[in-house]
């Protein structure tokens, strides 16, 4: 399995703040097995993607296998 975690609105639009899903996943595969009001927004280029605590440069070049972490990470604001 491969743990998918929402931080943010993120988690609100994935409906818990964490998911497990089976392996092995690319960046499609992720979207499609998503609730589709998550997928529709991840491909915002503010939103960012980290795989085993490592953010990703190219979301489109995710590949996840057994007992990897996935973030999902909404943009940051702050002050």
């Amino acid at each position: 399995m491969i743990t998918v975690v929402l931080l943010g609105k993120l988690a609100d639009l994935g409906g818990a703040p964490s998911l497990s899903l089976g392996a092995p996943l690319d960046w499609a595969g992720l979207k499609a097995a998503l609730p589709e009001t998550l997928a529709a927004v991840l491909d915002e280029p503010r939103n960012r993607v980290a795989l085993n605590g490592v953010l990703l440069a190219d979301k489109a070049l995710l590949q996840a296998g057994e007992g990897d972490e996935i973030a999902l990470l909404p943009p940051v604001s702050g002050g």
